[in-house]
């Protein structure tokens, strides 16, 4: 299979990461790409480097107030007296703000939904390089791949139409779902396997047929993103029954896991996609510093070989999946199933 990646994730490296109030180091460092890759070259997949792409089907998919902020906003922040070399917000506007403030405090509020996603100097840099494989997937789909790894890092599931979240700064999927429709795809689905709902890519089509989003992820009542994930959140509007979310019990194995991604691709079938954009998270697995599942490496290889039913072109983008002995051995076990 070809693999896309790019060095330039290497920019961002962030050193800011709060969990239960405590200043820890975060989980996702650029190790996690470099784990990642060095386990699917061994495997014997090719690896093609990511060429730079125009970025303007960004604003199909981000407000340019927030494009603005993630580029330029660290300028801004770095001239306020005694700042931080990350933008961490320290405010957030409550449900009852009335504007949208101009200081780039308050932008940083509005537009960093938690502490999870600083923003440094290379931050903006590393998101493009992002975007630019997601992408550079697309083309490879274009051309005739019928299964194709792009090694996304920052990560983008999380990142809505204006709002930074949970590692996440652009959203990598929604950007080539965004960009196949533009060229041709009449339907897109997404399926998004990550442990974490895949809030900001259900966000941005939460109100479109052409866009069906499918999440597994942990039940988020007592887990992030905590907000939203739930079963009656369905799509409104012309989006109404186009938008499902599959949470699951804390502790589910292969076994619950396997089934609940069978249950989202019998809802793929029916809707008869294109094109099948898989966010992969491989943070399920029972070692992971993230996980609340019991999923093994098998489950993973398993998950592959259920979601290759599916008789069309396959694009995975990864998500999360943090260091541990095993993260290099889950995407191998996914990616050869799925290339099967």
């Amino acid at each position: 299979m070809k693999i896309v990646y790019s060095e330039g994730h290497r920019s961002h490296d962030p050193q800011t990461f709060i969990h239960r109030g405590k200043l820890v180091p975060s989980p996702e460092r650029p190790e996690r790409a470099d784990i990642l890759l060095t386990s699917a070259t061994a495997a014997g997949h090719e690896a093609l480097e990511a060429k730079h792409k125009d970025g303007s089907v960004l604003a199909r998919v981000h407000t340019a107030r927030y494009l603005d902020f993630l580029e330029n906003g660290i300028n801004e922040w770095l001239a306020l007296p005694h700042a931080a070399p990350e933008i961490v917000p320290n405010t957030h506007p409550n449900r009852f703000a009335s504007r949208y403030a101009s200081h780039i405090v308050a932008r940083a509020g509005f537009h960093q939904a938690d502490t999870a996603c600083p923003i440094g100097r290379g931050t903006w840099s590393a998101a493009r390089s992002s975007i630019d494989i997601a992408l550079n997937v697309g083309d490879l789909i274009a051309s005739g791949q019928r299964r194709t790894y792009g090694l996304c890092r920052p990560p983008g599931h999380h990142a809505c139409t204006e709002m930074a979240w949970g590692f996440c700064y652009l959203n990598n999927v929604a950007t080539l779902a965004e960009s196949l429709r533009l060229n041709g795809a009449d339907r897109i689905a997404i399926l998004d396997i990550d442990i974490h709902h895949g809030n900001g890519t259900q966000q941005i089509f939460y109100e479109r047929p052409d866009v069906l989003t499918v999440s597994v992820h942990a039940d988020p009542d007592s887990f992030p993103v905590f907000f939203s994930g739930y079963t009656d959140e369905i799509g409104c509007g012309a989006g109404e029954g186009f938008n499902v979310n599959i949470p699951l019990m804390h502790g589910s194995d292969d076994a619950a896991f396997v089934e609940a991604i069978a249950a989202g691709m019998q809802k793929i079938s029916d809707f008869g996609p294109d094109v099948l954009l898989i966010s992969l998270g491989l943070d399920a697995y029972r070692g992971d510093p993230l996980s609340v599942f019991d999923v093994s490496t098998d489950g993973f290889r398993k998950a592959a070989s259920t979601i290759n039913c599916f008789g069309g072109p396959v694009a995975m983008l990864q998500e999360g999946g943090y260091p541990c002995a095993e993260l290099g051995d889950n995407l191998v076990a996914f990616l050869g199933a799925i290339d099967d």
